[in-house]
């Protein structure tokens, strides 16, 4: 595991953290401006000094207060990805990757280039690479340095939409296939649904939820990070079957924390989609709006939407002279919420514990996870 037990008093902000994350993936870290997402992986990349506690990568220490142990940055091992990709300009793109490699492993460096989809950019100056180029560049630079544990520090906040594009494949590409821990930062919901496996709410100084992405976001603790327009909730799901007639592909919500793990269990609840070209159970993330879920009391005998799950109301939330409920719901072992007026919950007569259907009349597909369902590529280390 990734320890990280520190306080460091910053101005009139207290950050005092207590995590543990997994070995490798994305763990991502969430926070509004001035939480202390950048001053937490200086602290870890020994750029900043806590004024105590612990950081381990497994069984490496970083820094320990109370042995008086704190590794220069240098020897951490630890590789630091910033906003701007920070190349040096004298240097050609083969350069810049070699800096800080002392080892000169042919074929890592060739499997990294591979990686990244930079090797017809060696012999370039950075002057001559855009925005996302640089970014590939600095993050192979990273990796080329053997780093037990990779820090990213909003690395596409500089970068406008058509060049976060062209990274954002990348990236998924790292989180399957670099088997590190990656501590990604960014204020960005959509980045981190579509890159993170385990998610990080960070406020003031405080770690306020710290778990699996899906978890965590679908959990109360990150509704007051939403706005109200785009409540939803995020499950994990398998692909279960591709539908003979139509261009659809059904896929199954696994089951939560602590339960079986069988996605194609019958006790799961099942949904269609657009097809998604990928291998049956491959691993699949979704994102459900609140708003684009229905309410009814009866099976309706004939609709033209396609998934209706019977659903069990969990949770009712109304802000004191909102028009608007959120109404939490428990279909089988996942959740979901619907975002409906007052007046229609009133009409309804909505009560918890109340058994009715879910109409859910669209989804978005943020994340096929094809690394499950076939071999993982192992970079090649010294």
């Amino acid at each position: 595991m990734l320890r990280i037990q520190i306080k460091k008093q910053l101005g009139e902000l207290t950050l005092d953290t207590d995590l543990e994350l997994p070995m490798h993936g994305i763990s991502a870290l969430f926070g509004r401006s001035g939480a202390g997402k950048t001053s937490l992986v200086n602290l870890i990349g020994g750029l900043q000094q806590p004024d105590q506690g612990r950081i381990a990568v497994g069984e490496r220490v970083l820094f320990d207060s109370k042995q008086g142990l704190n590794l220069a940055p240098e020897k951490r091992k630890v590789g630091y990805v910033f906003q701007d990709a920070r190349l040096f300009p004298h240097y050609r793109v083969r350069g810049n990757l070699n800096y800080g490699n002392r080892n000169k492993n042919t074929q890592q460096f060739d499997a990294i280039i591979e990686l990244l989809g930079i090797e017809h950019l060696l012999e370039r100056f950075p002057s001559a690479l855009s925005g996302g180029e640089k970014q590939r560049v600095a993050i192979g630079r990273a990796l080329l340095s053997n780093p037990a544990l990779l820090l990213m520090d909003e690395p596409l906040a500089s970068l406008d939409g058509p060049r976060k594009s062209e990274l954002l494949p990348y990236l998924e590409r790292l989180s399957n296939e670099v088997q590190l821990p990656i501590l990604y930062v960014s204020h960005n919901l959509d980045e981190i649904l579509r890159l993170a496996d385990q998610l990080i709410l960070l406020d003031k100084g405080k770690v306020v939820e710290n778990g699996p992405l899906a978890e965590v976001w679908s959990s109360s603790a990150m509704i007051p990070w939403l706005p109200e327009q785009d409540s939803s909730v995020v499950l994990e799901a398998s692909l279960a079957e591709q539908h003979p007639d139509y261009e659809m592909s059904r896929i199954a919500l696994c089951q939560q924390t602590g339960q079986s793990q069988d996605p194609l269990s019958s006790q799961h609840a099942s949904l269609w989609t657009s097809r998604i070209d990928a291998p049956i159970g491959c691993k699949i993330r979704i994102r459900i709006h609140a708003r684009d879920v229905s309410l009814v009391r009866e099976m309706p005998k004939q609709s033209s939407i396609r998934n209706i799950l019977p659903v069990t109301i969990r949770e009712i939330t109304s802000k004191t002279n909102a028009d608007n409920c959120l109404i939490t719901l428990q279909a089988g072992s996942a959740m979901v919420r619907s975002n409906i007026t007052r007046w229609a919950a009133e009409d309804l007569n909505l009560q918890i514990g109340d058994s009715l259907f879910a109409q859910i009349k669209g989804m978005s597909v943020s994340r096929e996870d094809l690394a499950s369902a076939m071999p993982r590529t192992q970079m090649p280390q010294v």
